[in-house]
């Protein structure tokens, strides 16, 4: 049997519609599953009003800080064959009771509209985790701390999540720098689409109507929000074709497009994977300065979202230092594809030219020193 699961945490709520959120009889959120971090002394749980709990920032927090290492408190493989009620419950009994505790504290949408909660907690023990569960590994799993991030849309994010497979726990890493007292946000789908779409999703799948301050812009902001992320998932659809139908200039000229609109819009979630991905295009195309470039700006990024200790940040240092190991080196034809915008308008400006007017030219060289999910399928590391 096929588990429904929903591959982000959901925003907790003390009341969500559809459900009765927790059971009354349990009490505390704690679990002895984590460990290295003095997670208190990075955030805080603490109520919202009108939102249930959410992480605050006890501190100022870096970019690229790790803020939780959290062990699952239980894994479900993606397919069973037996019944998911009774799976669960067999994994719940082997909880210590602070991990129970923290289990049934985590709110719960789609309950059966004809079924007592009281009545019936292995259904309501199923709904928590179908609700709270997010991806680890070939698995799913419970990560209470974690599920504690409630969302936000597109640059209303701040940090992002990551499974690690030789750890077995799932990490938080900082996006951006984060003030004190700001509310850490991670996102629950891909938010690169209009804010209509947006909502009708997360309302449907959590129950609950986004207010970030991306979906609270005023309505011509938001409506030039929703053009620029619209067009970028326009624009990674096309990248997607390098190959068949567009070549490696015409493909790096769309990662240069896409990573000036994200700018723009202040998106900065999945820019190691793009520029990794940029890499592999520049290697395939033997333009060794162009994958030094690229690879030098996935090091950077990679080590922001997913930790300096990975070894995506290890291979794109190898590959920023040595284009030619990339495994994907010349298994097309040789072209100049191009390295990254700033460098182009880094060269112009050396050169006499204005920004912008090599834009169909590669970098011959780079002074740049060393620098979490939208793959586009080309740039996977070893590990």
């Amino acid at each position: 049997m096929v588990l429904v699961i929903q591959q982000r945490p959901l925003q907790n709520r003390e009341e969500v519609p559809g459900s009765t959120g927790r059971l009354p009889s349990i009490a505390g959120d704690s679990s002895n599953n984590n460990w290295d971090l003095d997670n208190e002394s990075v955030f805080r749980i603490v109520e919202l009003e009108g939102r249930g709990k959410g992480a605050i920032a006890a501190r100022d927090i870096k970019q690229g800080e790790l803020l939780l290492r959290e062990r699952p408190l239980f894994v479900v493989p993606r397919q069973i064959n037996s019944s998911p009620t009774a799976f669960i419950a067999g994994e719940l009994n082997k909880l210590l009771l602070n991990e129970s505790q923290a289990f049934w504290n985590l709110s719960y949408v789609n309950f059966p509209k004809d079924l007592d909660p009281l009545e019936h907690p292995e259904e309501v023990a199923l709904a928590v985790f179908q609700t709270n569960a997010v991806a680890a590994g070939e698995n799913v799993g419970i990560f209470p701390r974690m599920a504690r991030l409630n969302h936000g849309c597109a640059k209303a994010f701040n940090v992002v999540y990551n499974w690690r497979e030789w750890e077995g726990a799932l990490v938080v890493f900082a996006l951006r720098d984060i003030n004190k007292g700001e509310e850490l946000l991670t996102t629950y789908t891909n938010t690169k689409r209009p804010r209509d779409e947006r909502r009708a999703f997360l309302s449907q799948q959590y129950g609950f109507h986004c207010t970030c301050s991306v979906c609270s812009l005023p309505n011509d902001l938001s409506k030039a929000s929703d053009q620029r992320l619209s067009e970028i998932s326009r624009l990674y659809e096309i990248f997607k074709t390098w190959g068949s139908k567009i070549d490696g200039v015409e493909a790096i000229q769309h990662i240069r497009k896409i990573w000036e609109l994200e700018e723009e819009e202040g998106y900065w979630s999945e820019r190691g994977q793009l520029a990794a991905d940029a890499a592999w295009v520049a290697a395939s195309h033997s333009d060794a300065a162009a994958t030094q470039a690229w690879a030098q700006a996935a090091q950077e990024w990679f080590s922001f979202e997913i930790g300096a200790d990975t070894p995506q940040v290890t291979e794109m240092g190898m590959f920023a230092h040595h284009p030619g190991s990339h495994r994907a080196w010349g298994t097309r034809e040789k072209l100049k594809v191009g390295g990254p915008n700033w460098q182009l308008d880094q060269n112009s400006r050396s050169e006499g030219f204005k920004a912008g007017e090599l834009s169909m030219l590669s970098v011959e060289q780079t002074n740049r020193g060393s620098y979490s999910s939208a793959s586009r399928g080309y740039y996977k590391a070893k590990t």
